[in-house]
């Protein structure tokens, strides 16, 4: 089993008083969650789907009681965000200044330095963050664009987005989603049966009778984009994964009582659970995937 890798987190919470509504947050206002309960359920979360290998640590925590800028110079303020809600009617584009994020939070001296190795936003609907993106010198697409001009950090690191609106489960989709980009990169111009992430996500509806562990969105067994509730079973040789690099484990008749019944965070454990976490390494590529998704600097360039 690898040694276990512990990493530092920066944690940025958007949550700004409403002066309209006595001082009460944005959050206690629309009864959204507690940001820092999800954190806290998301890292041991975590911790159980890799099998112990990743622990995350909570180095520094800022609350910004704001609303972020937007990359095209665009500020909600108390007044238009509350109407923008009334009117279901948002800002567009959405997406949120990164550089003018990571300038405010000295985002990359502190992973230059060693002080953390990611960042975790935390904001409200519209708050316009990527789920995930990548930054530092080589960064590649991490379901997001490479964040632009910040190879003064020295090393790659990840910058993930939560809208604390919803909860653990579609926290661990953006992990998901991470994953998936982080592990195509890895197994990038291996074709056929070398391209084992290609093989892990296999799902029934495109691979008839030669499931794996499907994706993100699909179980094996579904048939529609986040159907994870599907009781049709289906042949998956989901068990082959569980002794990697050993795959020659027979295939067997799955349905969704193996993943949740449906739920999207039991989904979510289940397939990132089956992610290989073994020593030692085949063809160049580690039997610890866990170690790309977690620290994408072990990526080869």
């Amino acid at each position: 089993m690898p040694i276990p890798v512990t990493r530092r987190v920066l944690i940025v919470i958007h949550i700004p008083l409403l002066r309209s509504q006595r001082g009460a947050s944005l959050r206690e206002h629309f009864r959204w969650n507690d940001p820092d309960r999800l954190a806290l359920d998301f890292s041991e979360d975590v911790r159980n789907a890799t099998w112990g290998v990743a622990r995350y640590q909570i180095a520094e925590r800022v609350v910004v009681d704001g609303f972020p800028r937007k990359a095209d110079g665009f500020q909600y303020d108390e007044k238009s965000y509350l109407e923008a809600w009334r009117r279901g009617r948002f800002h567009q584009p959405d997406l949120v200044d990164y550089e003018a994020l990571l300038g405010e939070h000295d985002v990359l001296r502190k992973v230059s330095a060693g002080e953390i190795d990611e960042v975790w936003l935390f904001g409200f609907p519209y708050c316009g963050y990527y789920e995930s993106v990548m930054g530092g010198p080589g960064a590649f697409w991490c379901n997001g664009p490479a964040l632009p001009g910040s190879e003064a950090a020295g090393r790659r690191f990840v910058v993930m987005g939560f809208n604390y609106e919803r909860g653990v489960g579609e926290m661990l989709e953006d992990l998901g989603h991470r994953a998936e980009s982080i592990l195509g990169r890895v197994f990038a111009g291996r074709g056929g049966e070398a391209d084992l992430f290609a093989r892990f996500t296999r799902y029934d509806k495109t691979s008839p009778g030669r499931a794996e562990c499907g994706n993100v969105h699909f179980a094996p067994n579904s048939q529609a984009d986040y159907e994870w509730g599907r009781r049709r079973p289906v042949l998956s040789r989901c068990d082959a994964w569980r002794n990697f690099p050993d795959l020659s484990a027979a295939p067997r008749l799955v349905d969704c009582s193996e993943w949740g019944d449906g739920d999207m965070r039991l989904h979510h454990l289940w397939w990132l659970r089956h992610f290989p976490h073994g020593d030692g390494e085949s063809a160049g590529i580690a039997h610890n995937w866990w170690q790309y998704v977690i620290d994408p600097g072990t990526v080869k360039s």
